[in-house]
């Protein structure tokens, strides 16, 4: 059997041109803080500032008005964020203390739960893990999550720029100074079409990278200051689907096991999003063995359970989704999550805890003590590394941070396999994280062989089953035929490695035709899984992609 080692077909990241040294242009514009992406954690950070700012100013604590600019690069806040998701109202009670659980863009309470282990035609229930309890959290769309916060945002007085990703960093020795956003219109050769519109250059004190999961911007800072961690950040790809329900759910269902192979770490979610809705999912630790697995098919399998089945037949598929989720925990998280002019908040800093399946709570608190931190600062007109350093403080003493420490091996133990997992994983929770005592040493996903092995192709039937093309259409992805590739492949691409890529993308970019790759850039729904084990991905123009609503 032969093996691929993603690693050595990986293109190295283009740091020369994520972190530029180039004076901002003549026409930039001058903000105090540019917050880069319009999810949770840069949303309640854009809203804690900008309270801050008012409070100060209305006491007659002297705070001149602070210009805060958040950009995202989907055409309209939410079409790009997607989750679960159950959500742990914590830290939205602490950004809007005088909201009652109504006033928040949730579906509905959890009102019942259970976990199941599958087999391809059972399903065995299973006591539900102390980590899993979901008592007095809701679901919720997280696309509907974002676009409540923006409008509170704007409402402060926030300027919120959809359309604009951001291609670099504009920096000055160690200082970040600012942004430059991604140049649109453009040929699939780099000419400029009659649409062509010029990078902008924003220039700020502060710049917040909340720009999600495997975030690029992250990346190449962590790279170009050397801010390691005991170990690499590790992901998993979730591909989720909304449906219009045959029959109402009245709990929250997470499942282990089938369709899964017992080397893989990974589970589903099936959860109600009211009376007609529903919400399902497959998630899968990308430093799973097997190179044809594909998240996709295993998810078109998944809905054929008996346990799930019914409440689809009759349905409809609604929308569809993929998105990578960073799994790394506690051991994975940035030495320093601020630096001169810099801070990371929210999944590009890794906050996300896998036993307990959560992570927005934990972006809106970071971005919360992120807007505390720089509010600090700008009023002592000082934004360097240490004047920023309260917030990783913050973080660090935080329950982000407990909490992470808390469950800290569960997620590594599973290298060894579903049941050594398991049985690991148990007795970290009988022991509160004490056992075992030392850190579980990971190599990064794409440093894990895969065997490759001949694989029968999943044949759709278009009612319940979808396949990679159907799906995107479900995505809303409206990207231009003839936009440029900002998919970066690397070296010694064979047949089978391009066989490889074609299963991990769950949305199609990737085929293998003779014994060469080809490469479908407009597919592309920025997941991000080929960014951890195959091609890199890079912004392109705003508005591309998914135009996610229901996610």
């Amino acid at each position: 059997m032969s093996t691929i080692l993603p690693a050595r077909h990986q293109a190295p990241l283009p740091l020369d041109r994520i972190i530029l040294r180039d004076a901002p242009g003549a026409e930039a514009i001058e903000m105090d803080v540019v917050i880069v992406g319009a999810g949770p954690a840069g949303l309640a950070c854009a809203i804690e500032l900008a309270r801050l700012v008012k409070r100060d100013q209305e006491s007659g604590g002297g705070m001149p008005d602070v210009g805060i600019a958040v950009l995202e690069k989907a055409g309209s806040l939410g079409e790009h964020n997607l989750s679960g998701a159950v959500v742990n109202p914590r830290a939205m009670r602490d950004l809007f203390p005088d909201h009652a659980p109504s006033d928040f863009p949730f579906r509905q309470p959890v009102a019942g739960e259970a976990v199941y282990f599958l087999t391809e035609g059972r399903a065995q229930r299973l006591p539900t893990p102390p980590t899993m309890h979901n008592a007095g959290y809701y679901t919720a769309s997280i696309c509907e999550i974002v676009r409540w916060l923006g409008e509170r945002a704007e409402e402060l007085g926030v300027n919120l720029f959809t359309g604009f990703p951001v291609d670099a960093l504009l920096t000055e020795g160690s200082v970040v100074r600012g942004v430059r956003t991604k140049p649109s219109g453009l040929t699939r050769d780099g000419g400029r079409t009659g649409d062509y519109t010029e990078p902008t250059d924003l220039t700020a004190r502060v710049t917040v990278l909340a720009e999600g999961t495997r975030g690029l911007l992250t990346q190449a800072w962590r790279q170009w200051q050397q801010v390691g961690s005991p170990n690499p950040p590790l992901f998993a790809l979730g591909v989720k689907e909304v449906w219009e329900s045959a029959r109402p759910l009245d709990r929250v269902i997470h499942t282990l096991g089938w369709p899964l192979p017992n080397d893989a770490f990974g589970g589903s979610f099936f959860y109600p999003l009211g009376e007609r809705q529903v919400a399902l999912g497959l998630v899968v630790g990308l430093d799973y063995h097997e190179a044809a697995l594909d998240v996709h098919e295993l998810l078109q399998g998944f809905k054929l359970h008996p346990l799930i089945r019914p409440y689809l037949d009759g349905g409809q598929l609604l929308e569809w989704g993929a998105k990578t989720i960073p799994e790394g925990g506690y051991y994975a998280l940035p030495e320093r999550r601020c630096g001169d002019g810099v801070l990371i908040t929210g999944d590009a800093a890794g906050f996300v805890d896998v036993p307990s399946l959560k992570g927005i709570h934990y972006a809106m608190q970071s971005g919360i003590y992120a807007a505390r931190a720089i509010f600090d600062g700008l009023k002592r007109g000082d934004t360097s590394r240490s004047a920023l350093a309260p917030y990783d403080r913050m973080v660090d003493e935080s329950y982000i941070v407990a909490d992470l420490h808390r469950t800290r091996n569960m997620r590594l133990a599973f290298k060894d396999g579903l049941y050594v997992g398991g049985f690991k994983a148990g007795l970290m929770t009988l022991t509160r994280g004490r056992f075992p005592s030392a850190r579980i040493e990971m190599a990064e996903d794409a440093a894990t062989p895969r065997h490759v092995a001949p694989a029968e192709p999943m044949a759709p039937d278009g009612k319940l089953t979808f396949g990679k093309l159907d799906a995107v259409f479900k995505s809303g992805n409206a990207t231009r035929d003839t936009i440029p590739s900002h998919l970066l492949v690397g070296p010694e691409v064979s047949g089978e490695v391009a066989d490889f890529y074609s299963h991990v993308c769950p949305a199609g970019v990737y085929e293998r035709v003779g014994d060469e790759l080809r490469v479908n850039p407009p597919n592309c729904v920025d997941c991000k899984a080929t960014d951890v084990l195959g091609p890199r991905w890079t912004p392109r123009e705003g508005g591309s992609g998914p135009k996610y609503r229901l996610m």
